[in-house]
């Protein structure tokens, strides 16, 4: 078995075809602890299919993943999540009929955790105590107020939160983010940022997040992935990324002319 301690999640030349297609090819990749990356991409450029791959939710054509230095490659989601991964989707995926507080519960049974009652008890040992149980989330998320509204009444933004709660519910190490800006204001996108990079703080955890909304994102990420065409063509700082001729090309210029420099990493 490989192993990095500092390297919570690597995949080597994933490659996935769809037929003729290949939408991810031969990307590397790795995701050490605390980091706060960021990946981004013109449409079609292989972002989702990627990240579908190094969460299980798809098989790899080849290639390797590996989360915590044990091969899951080809392992379905749920061994992933036992490994420490936890990812949300474009759309949210929440029990509509369910209230708030009971889709969180749902998360903590997933990862077969049960609140902690003795202090010593071993299983919850390491645990962050804001994830030990179910107001603690929501109290992290924002949501305690709607804690018995039910999910499918919730607004957009707060539909987003939820699904962040539930995948923190698994207690994970790594949390995979894609798209969560999709219909936000700009206002509720900064605050969402604000609050991914505080739980990253918070938690310890590594943070991976896709988006188009790629002004943003370069402001709160410390690193940044570039696909394009399936490729990986940059991989660096977002102060380098925006400067890159590759990637300029790849937006044509306009959207990376027009991210400013300033509180850049």
């Amino acid at each position: 078995m490989d192993r990095d301690d500092d390297c919570l999640l690597e995949a080597r030349d994933i490659t996935v075809r769809f037929g003729g297609l290949t939408a991810v090819d031969a990307v590397s990749a790795r995701f050490k602890a605390g980091e706060m990356v960021g990946i981004i991409g013109p449409n079609g450029a292989g972002k989702t299919t990627f990240f579908n791959a190094i969460s299980g939710v798809i098989e790899p054509t080849s290639g390797r993943l590996l989360a915590m230095g044990r091969d899951l490659t080809g392992q379905r989601p749920h061994r992933y999540a036992a490994q420490g991964l936890a990812r949300t989707f474009q759309t949210p995926r929440t029990f509509g009929d369910m209230t708030v507080a009971a889709n969180v519960d749902f998360g903590l049974k997933f990862a077969g955790k049960r609140p902690r009652r003795y202090i010593w008890w071993g299983e919850e040992q390491g645990v962050p105590w804001a994830l030990r149980d179910v107001a603690g989330i929501l109290r992290l998320i924002g949501l305690e107020a709607q804690a018995e509204a039910r999910a499918a009444d919730l607004t957009p933004t707060q539909q987003r939160l939820l699904e962040i709660g539930m995948a923190l519910a698994t207690r994970p190490k790594v949390l995979l983010l894609d798209e969560v800006a999709a219909g936000l204001t700009e206002a509720e996108l900064e605050d969402m940022a604000r609050l991914i990079r505080r739980l990253r703080d918070e938690l310890d955890l590594t943070i991976v997040w896709i988006e188009h909304a790629v002004t943003v994102l370069l402001r709160h990420v410390e690193r940044v992935i570039v696909l394009h065409q399936g490729r990986k063509i940059a991989d660096a700082p977002p102060r380098e990324v925006i400067r890159n001729p590759e990637v300029i090309e790849a937006y044509l210029g306009d959207e990376m002319a027009a991210t400013p420099t300033e509180g850049l990493s």
